[in-house]
């Protein structure tokens, strides 16, 4: 028994003499360990005990790639704050710098050997179990009790995984169900970047930092042959991450610390973090204005009860950034005394840019190129051109015959710029169909050998930059806000800076550098947003305001898309926004409430965007500036309850919002039936009159209608002469009116019934005799006839509104 013991006793020092402890690191809230093999084994919520990492997935700390292999590490030992990572495939040591702060943990690269020879870190996949909420841009997954998220520390650090070499994040169809990633059976989530990311056992953490000292060779938006330059950043020494865990609700908190104490951007509104600003959600009105008439556009941003006024395209040129000189005849100098003069109303003024797109007028595009203009690549001549010469011969096509993201079809020799038709299909290879000196360059003779550039474009028939010249462009929007004193700017096109090859990680460049030339005070005081996200862009944004209201009206344009952005903006941790609305001059009140709902429900804010004209046409301009003053307001002092908002997400609701005192407001929820009376043909004799259903949720009260004179497609429309309404068999009346097409004959709860032209001016207030009808609670038949002219045909569409009880909306509500 003595000699079994002892020989156990061995085992077992033998046994714990071949293992290496865990190396534990640790916070006020989670604790995370890794194995002697670099693998993170648990990630631990230290208040309740809860192990979130996934013990059947591996999660390196840190991955290498080289000679075309993923490497994950083969050992891992603690010396001091230092972790020794070993990679015996490819004999390379990593030494990782670690920190233990009070709410997060850092990481950092500190040094690796065969440095040129490593293409990549890899920081993760890190695999936990949560899939509740997804935060696929800032990296933070969370369900009810815990927030672990992942940090990349330094703009080189990428969020996101390389599953390309052009680092682009993999962009998914926002109206295709296809790319809808099923979570279970009640919840889809769509991607914007995978900083975190969905998988079947939960989620996944991951970021990366890519070796840029040599050039490559890329795939790159719509080229399957692009040259990515090198770029020197210290490549892959250096990147760093924090790794946080903590209770849900304090997320955003630890992320802002995280940004304050490792010196990432944390931009202000009025001394407070954006992210937490109410003004971060702020709407504003866009409408050209220009020095003469300022005035009227501060006007109308008052009365909206908007603080920010915005200029949609003030630009004559891109990359230089010239203002039109119509408008702004001492250029920046006019833009600065706008500014100036808005400042003293109270008003805040913005613009909009297209970030690196470079117009073809522009001094970087003529009379003379700019050699920083971004290229997909270049071969050389092979026979010496005239200056007249329509036809190039070049030793290589690779770079020119690819048509995709191609609009202009321009090269550059030299200090011209040639615009081209074609590639020939066989050798001799030339470019055919030659335009000499395009953009009012100089024609001259070149000689063979000469260099020729395939120059990047882009479809909106603009030119873009490398690398250098896009800070050189960004240094200049910054220069611009310094001089004028601008607060607010969407960085539009900023998918343009993929043409230095560098993705996401130009993306974010452009931003930084930016908002780094910046003045100290305008960093608190600028609000800016962008077209597309990136991680370490989540820091630098104040918000995103995606939408467009070109396609249809204020319900219809990009309705689902403007509904899926607000999930993306919660489970983000971003402030909402609504897009952009355009106002023309046939928008109606009740539309401009939908929106406003909407925008109280979502507590999203909204571009509003208008011309001189539209207002001056429209008849419902005063009331349509009433309601956003009136609904923003309330909604800009939190005054909506919970419940409240969750009604008004609603779309399919409408409601009325009228102010009752300095900080109270009633809230009425509307009930709209509408219905179309089409003009027949019948046998004489025949009624020819309609009969409808129409519900009234809510106690009885008087009509209240509009019915518009639609004429039918591809014919001429028939006016109408009379209307005639019997409501529940009881009640009649009959409305003398010439109405034509377009017109609207209105009955208002005023009990004012006027005609109406197509923008809503009242054209005639029609005199009347019967008494006014009243809608009982519940179903209401209602039969409809009307005396069409002879000619033509049009249909009458009617649309009816009840008024449900008054609800309060107060500041000092509970909320």
């Amino acid at each position: 028994m003595k000699i079994i013991a002892t020989i156990f006793l061995i085992s077992c020092f033998l046994s714990a003499f071949g293992q290496s402890e865990n190396l534990n690191f640790q916070t006020n809230s989670f604790a995370v360990s890794l194995n002697n093999e670099g693998n993170i084994t648990s990630v631990r919520d230290k208040l309740n005990g809860t192990e979130y990492i996934v013990g059947n997935q591996s999660s390196p700390i840190l991955s290498i790639y080289l000679n075309g292999k993923i490497e994950t590490p083969s050992s891992a030992r603690l010396n001091g704050e230092i972790i020794v990572l070993k990679y015996t495939q490819n004999n390379v040591e990593a030494r990782l710098a670690v920190a233990e702060k009070e709410e997060y943990l850092t990481f950092e690269l500190a040094e690796i050997s065969s440095v040129d020879k490593v293409e990549l870190v890899i920081w993760g996949p890190y695999h936990t179990k949560i899939k509740e909420t997804v935060g696929e841009s800032v990296g933070v997954v969370r369900n009810k009790e815990f927030a672990i998220g992942i940090q990349a520390l330094n703009v080189k650090t990428l969020g996101g995984y390389p599953d390309n070499e052009s680092d682009i994040e993999p962009a998914y169809d926002i109206f295709s169900t296809d790319n809808l990633i099923d979570v279970d059976e009640s919840v889809k989530i769509l991607y914007r970047g995978q900083t975190a990311k969905h998988t079947d056992f939960g989620s996944v953490l991951q970021a990366y930092c890519r070796n840029r000292s040599q050039e490559r060779i890329i795939s790159n938006w719509g080229h399957t042959h692009y040259v990515a330059p090198d770029y020197e950043d210290g490549g892959v020494v250096g990147s760093k991450i924090a790794l946080f865990g903590c209770p849900a609700e304090k997320a955003l908190d630890v992320i802002g610390l995280i940004e304050r104490t490792e010196g990432l951007p944390h931009p202000l509104i009025d001394g407070e973090w954006a992210k937490k600003s109410r003004k971060s959600t702020a709407s504003y009105l866009i409408i050209g204005f220009g020095e003469e008439n300022l005035d009227q556009a501060i006007e109308l941003t008052k009365k909206a009860g908007l603080e920010y006024l915005y200029h949609g395209g003030p630009f004559e040129t891109w990359g230089h950034f010239k203002l039109n000189e119509r408008t702004f005849p001492d250029n920046w100098g006019s833009m600065k005394r706008c500014v100036q003069r808005a400042d003293k109303a109270g008003i805040k003024l913005g613009v909009h840019t297209l970030s690196n797109f470079i117009t073809t007028n522009d001094p970087y595009v003529t009379p003379v190129p700019d050699k920083r203009l971004a290229n997909v690549g270049q071969s050389v001549l092979t026979k010496a051109i005239s200056s007249t010469d329509d036809e190039i011969f070049i030793e290589s096509p690779v770079f020119f015959n690819q048509m995709e993201n191609n609009s202009l079809h321009s090269v550059v020799i030299g200090n011209e710029i040639i615009r081209y038709r074609e590639v020939s299909m066989e050798k001799p290879w030339r470019l055919t169909g030659c335009v000499r000196g395009a953009f009012d360059t100089k024609t001259t003779p070149h000689e063979k050998g000469a260099k020729i550039e395939k120059l990047m474009d882009h479809g909106y028939k603009v030119f873009l930059s490398n690398a250098e010249l896009s800070e050189e462009i960004a240094e200049t929007i910054a220069r611009f806000f310094n001089e004028t004193g601008l607060k607010q700017v969407s960085f539009d096109g900023l998918e343009g800076v993929w043409s230095t090859g560098m993705g996401q990680y130009a993306r974010s460049l452009f931003t930084k550098t930016w908002y780094d030339h910046l003045s100290e005070d305008l960093k608190g005081n600028v609000i800016n947003d962008a077209s597309n996200p990136s991680h370490f862009n989540w820091h630098m944004n104040t918000r995103y305001n995606w939408g467009e209201p070109w396609y249809a009206g204020f319900r219809e344009s990009q309705t689902m898309y403007r509904l899926m952005n607000q999930d993306f903006y919660r489970r983000n941790l971003l402030p909402s926004m609504l897009g952009w609305f355009s106002m023309n001059s046939q928008t109606s009140v009740e539309d401009t409430e939908w929106l406003l709902a909407r925008a109280a429900g979502f507590d999203a804010g909204f571009a509003f965007n208008v011309s001189f004209d539209a207002v001056e046409k429209n008849g419902q301009s005063e009331a349509i500036f009433d309601a956003i003053k009136t609904w923003e307001t309330a909604r800009m002092a939190d005054a909506f309850s919970p419940d409240q908002k969750k009604r008004l997400e609603d779309i399919n609701k409408e409601f009325h919002l009228e102010r009752t005192g300095a900080k109270t407001w009633n809230l009425y929820p509307l009930n709209v039936e509408q219905f179309v009376f089409e003009r027949k043909i019948r046998q004489p004799g025949e009624p020819l009159h309609s009969i409808f259903e129409c519900n009234n949720p809510y106690q009885e009260q008087p009509l209240v209608f509009s019915v518009v004179l639609l004429p039918k497609p591809n014919a001429p429309g028939a006016n109408v002469a009379k209307i005639a309404l019997e409501i529940n068999k009881t009640q009649q009346l009959e409305i003398l009116v010439e109405m034509e097409p377009y017109q609207i004959v209105e009955l208002n709860t005023k009990g004012e019934l006027n005609l109406l032209d197509r923008n809503r001016n009242i054209i005639q207030e029609i005199n009347y005799a019967f008494d006014l009808p009243t809608l009982k609670n519940g179903t209401n038949v209602i039969i409809v006839d009307a005396e069409f002219g002879e000619e033509g045909a049009s249909n009458l569409k009617f649309e009816i509104r009840t008024e449900g009880p008054a609800e309060l909306v107060s500041v000092s509500k509970l909320k």
